[in-house]
């Protein structure tokens, strides 16, 4: 077996050795963040929206120099990696982890950050452009929302709980509700309801993640003429709705083909697919 490389606060090393003590606070008390990004055609996708977010999310949580993982330092780092693991000209999936460094209990020591950067090939997979997802609706617990939902928390409890229940029915998502039983996102993504010929998404308000993709998908949509609004969303509206789909930044755009008994169209997710292929910003209109 091909031995596979990480980078541990800019030393790389085999994935496998030993890197943390049980003080790390990333596995105490899942202290920190993460991006998972989508490096294709010889760059990051998105990579201005990646650092921005995790910038912002940095300095939320009271993380110290979050300047220094800016675009250079995770292109250069990332491609370093995908060198050393042999993965030129192929599509990879790059998954940073921010965390805060040194002891403490609850009160850190330090906050400073420390990182892991990982790189995994990414296989083919067109199972859910030629036939679409099956979701299921996850409301064993709902999701709480405050200023801090958005971000990419390595605290991740509610994911877990909604994936096991996904593997234990069998589907290939599951939506999660927020505490007042609406519509937040998928497991693994942001969530899009065509309806009436508008197409809505749960407001950042409601608890979902800031995504990436979801802000691309609004601004494609948008360039398409498409009216966009960020709501509330009732878990009724799937009952009625003409299209569902999912967005990430690996996966991109996602159709959701049915959920229970109801099946949904592809006419927008179809174009969007399309227009990701090729889909980028001037300098010029990129948002600040």
């Amino acid at each position: 077996m091909p031995i596979n490389y990480i980078n541990f606060n800019g030393n790389v090393v085999p994935e496998d050795q030993e890197i943390f003590s049980i003080e790390n606070r990333g596995f105490r008390y899942g202290d920190g963040l993460f991006e998972t990004m989508l490096y294709k055609d010889g760059d990051i996708r998105f990579l201005n929206f990646h650092v921005e977010r995790l910038q912002k999310g940095m300095e939320l949580i009271h993380l110290d120099d979050a300047n220094l993982f800016d675009e250079f330092f995770i292109r250069s780092r990332s491609e370093e990696l995908i060198r050393k693991n042999n993965m030129l000209g192929q599509q990879v999936r790059i998954r940073l982890i921010v965390f805060r460094s040194g002891g403490g209990l609850y009160s850190p020591t330090s906050n400073k950050p420390g990182f892991v950067l990982q790189v995994q090939r990414i296989e083919p997979n067109l199972r859910d452009k030629k036939v679409g997802l099956i979701v299921g609706l996850y409301n064993e617990f709902k999701k709480p929302y405050s200023d801090l939902s958005k971000i990419k928390s390595l605290n991740a409890q509610i994911y877990v709980l909604a994936g096991i229940y996904k593997k234990k029915m069998a589907f290939d998502d599951v939506l999660i509700l927020n505490q007042e039983g609406y519509l937040c996102e998928s497991l693994t993504s942001n969530i899009f309801v065509y309806y009436e010929k508008v197409l809505y998404t749960p407001a950042l308000s409601e608890g979902c993640i800031e995504g990436v993709m979801r802000r691309v998908v609004m601004d494609m949509a948008q360039a398409e003429g498409i009216e966009v609004v960020e709501a509330q969303i009732s878990p009724e509206i799937m009952k009625r709705a003409d299209e569902i789909f999912c967005t990430n930044a690996v996966q991109g755009v996602q159709w959701v083909m049915g959920y229970k008994q109801k099946r949904y169209f592809n006419k927008i997710s179809r174009i969007l697919q399309e227009k990701l292929l090729n889909w980028n910003y001037d300098v010029s209109d990129e948002q600040d």
